[in-house]
């Protein structure tokens, strides 16, 4: 297995911005990324990162996201294969995993 790099993101070097949510859109973020176990900083970036892959307007450059401290080891592993497999791929394993979640959290 290969060092892991440097991080090369920081929350104290990165840039900021300012975005204005409509209302209610704040506690819906909150909700989901309370689900998917992440700040809300962490869901918007993995949205808008999504996004941006699947128009192709995103490059080589994400790759080195995997070097964030947020990230296990397990998680840097099932993030370079997610971004291996293709978009209907990636939605088809997402839908799964939702399902399997609804069904575990209706059966408690």
């Amino acid at each position: 297995m290969r060092p892991l790099k440097q991080a090369i993101y920081s929350s104290r070097t990165a840039d900021k911005f300012v975005v204005r949510l409509p209302d209610g859109m704040r506690e819906r973020i909150a909700e989901v990324a309370r689900d998917h176990h992440r700040s809300m900083n962490s869901e918007i970036i993995a949205r808008l990162e999504q996004s941006l892959i699947q128009e192709g307007s995103l490059g080589e450059e994400l790759s080195m996201r995997l070097d964030s401290p947020e990230l296990s080891l397990h998680e840097r592993e099932l993030l370079q294969r997610f971004r291996q497999l293709s978009h209907r791929q990636q939605n088809a394993l997402v839908s799964l995993i939702a399902h399997d979640a609804e069904v575990a959290s209706n059966a408690s």
